[in-house]
């Protein structure tokens, strides 16, 4: 009998409570019971997931592997008769699967063949993470400086554009000024030179 299970050999350490994935056995004695494993380990163990596990099986005849069994904790279906009351979960007994073992009870010859399992896991990542906490957080805050920044720099353009506005006004007008009064004096000598004549002209 061949198992299928494309295993990735890890080790562990000894100090460390690791998982190591591990080839399954590929022999078994006829009218006795055989374990197929079946290891997937996480790499991150402090993520939570949830697992299904899928075995498959393709006899020397065929060309097709067929679904034999299915797991999806706390659920195991069996979907092929052949293998009917004959599979037991041996695997992980909690929904984040690592271990995916199943056992066969009474094995026949007709059992010879390769057996394929699969691994469907979804991660669970956390939203509320310190560190994506403090980066939205820290986003919202430089946001809101931005946009005050940027309505206090319009605003001080408009009081510069007004204060310059301001001062050319102010100095038109003092400009204009100066020329009333010059040419007001230039009036006023002009007219006394005037009457400076007339009365010259009268004593003679």
């Amino acid at each position: 009998m061949n198992t299928d299970v494309d295993p990735i050999q890890r080790k562990a350490s000894p100090c460390d409570a690791g998982c190591a994935e591990v080839d399954s056995l590929t022999e078994a004695v006829a009218g006795e019971g055989f374990l197929l494993g079946c290891i997937s380990c996480k790499k991150r163990e402090e993520v939570s997931a949830w697992a299904t596990v899928d075995w498959y099986f393709r006899s020397k005849e065929e060309d097709e592997f067929s679904h034999i069994f299915h797991y999806d904790h706390p659920t195991a279906s069996i979907l092929d008769e052949a293998f009917s009351e004959r599979l037991q979960w041996r695997g992980t007994l909690d929904q984040d699967i690592q271990v995916g073992a199943v056992y066969i009870q009474n094995i026949t010859f007709n059992d010879t063949g390769t057996y394929r399992c699969t691994f469907h896991r979804t991660l669970f990542l956390p939203r509320t993470h310190c560190g994506v906490t403090r980066y939205f957080v820290f986003s919202a805050k430089r946001g809101l400086v931005s946009v005050v920044a940027e309505i206090m720099m319009y605003v001080l353009i408009v009081v510069l554009q007004l204060w310059l506005i301001a001062v050319l006004v102010y100095c038109y007008k003092k400009i204009w000024n100066e020329h009333e009064d010059r040419e007001a004096k230039k009036a006023q000598k002009a007219q006394e030179m005037k009457d400076n004549c007339t009365k010259v002209q009268t004593k003679d």
